[in-house]
């Protein structure tokens, strides 16, 4: 067994005897980041809770640098590992700052005095997630999300070698979302700090972790990293998904479309139309799109919203069959509308502009 991991063997969890989750065996090398992934109520807070002993495991061990988990004194063990739950925390009387400083305790005697060094740590580690402002504020008087970032800095206090986070971006806004995930990072790159979590944002989870777990039913159904994760068709089936559409790609996730027969035909490109494809979706209109290469920024979208979709492979010429099946389409829409600047239509995309005045010249072309 490598002494740098977080290692589960045959660990099952679950309440009163009762398992909830069998034989999860994940590998957390040092420095790495492991998400874990899977619908509400799938048991991913379990699995958390229990790797850090907070519920016992009902059978299996959790190795942490080669020692067992559950053998460790508290203080060893806070020494190593930090975590940040999703529970509420409510000290009473305390400022932000004496809630990070909490997280020198391991560090320091029968009376809980910290030393200028201690201090300092603290000071680094408010800096680190931005919060040095709310130094003298009341805890319990801040935001939600500043309160998770008051947590964070009382966790990475601890200077430990692995941190478990439970939905550790779900009060945050975008800005500190990825400022949050971003300090992780750095600091899983600068320092080797391992760090397991769960996330809901898929897109998120997908671009910071070198590993996911994906929690599915009584076990983990798959484990590995996000390409091997985000294949056509995994997540709605993981999730699954009855309305709607998830695209692994691009991390689109779209509501159901409208599936009446188009009544507009949508010419656009360059990621011009995607923003359209919605509004029509909004507003239950169904729709055509095309002609599209299947690598535009538009491609997604349309596919996943539009009742029909003209493509063509990327980097292909149009063909004039193809162009001409899109005449036909126009023919039975009522109106066209062009996302398309006039600057697009040429060159390389000229059938495009053909389309468009091929609208135009049947009275069909509408201005957006």
């Amino acid at each position: 067994m490598d002494q740098s991991c977080l290692y589960t063997q045959k660990l099952t969890v679950g309440y009163e005897g009762v398992p909830l989750i069998r034989d999860i065996e994940i590998q957390i090398n040092r420095g790495e980041i492991v998400t874990l992934i899977g619908p509400n109520g799938a048991g991913k807070t379990t699995i958390l809770r229990s790797i850090i002993q907070q519920l016992p495991p009902l059978c299996g061990v959790v190795w942490l640098d080669g020692r067992q988990l559950g053998q460790m004194s508290g203080r060893d063990r806070a020494r190593s590992l930090s975590v940040v739950l999703t529970g509420r925390l409510h000290p009473e009387m305390m400022s932000c700052q004496d809630v990070v400083a909490t997280g020198r305790y391991p560090y320091t005697g029968a009376f809980g005095i910290l030393s200028p060094g201690d201090w300092e740590i603290v000071r680094h580690s408010m800096e680190l997630v931005h919060i040095s402002q709310l130094r003298d504020r009341d805890f319990n008087k801040i935001s939600d999300g500043q309160k998770q970032r008051v947590l964070l800095a009382r966790a990475l206090c601890q200077q430990p070698d692995v941190i478990v986070l439970d939905e550790p971006t779900s009060f945050l806004d975008i800005r500190y979302k990825l400022e949050f995930l971003t300090i992780l990072q750095q600091m899983s790159r600068s320092q080797n700090l391992t760090v397991l979590m769960s996330l809901h944002e898929l897109d998120l989870a997908g671009r910071i972790s070198d590993k996911i777990a994906c929690v599915q039913g009584d076990h983990i159904d798959r484990f590995g990293t996000p390409e091997e994760i985000f294949t056509e068709g995994y997540i709605p089936r993981l999730y699954q998904m009855t309305t709607g559409s998830y695209d692994e790609r691009t991390g689109n996730l779209e509501l159901e479309p409208s599936r009446q027969p188009p009544e507009v035909f949508v010419i656009a490109g360059n990621g011009t139309g995607t923003g359209l494809f919605r509004r029509l979706q909004r507003e239950g209109r169904s729709f055509a799109a095309g002609i599209l290469w299947e690598n535009d920024l538009d491609y997604p979208s349309a596919r996943a919203l539009a009742a029909r979709v003209l493509s063509v492979p990327a980097f292909q010429p149009i063909p004039r069959a193809e162009i001409d099946r899109a005449k036909a389409q126009i023919d039975q829409c009522g109106t066209v509308l062009c996302t398309l600047p006039p600057e697009f239509l040429g060159g390389f995309a000229e059938s495009l502009k053909e389309l468009r005045d091929y609208a135009a010249a049947r009275g069909k072309l509408a201005s957006l």
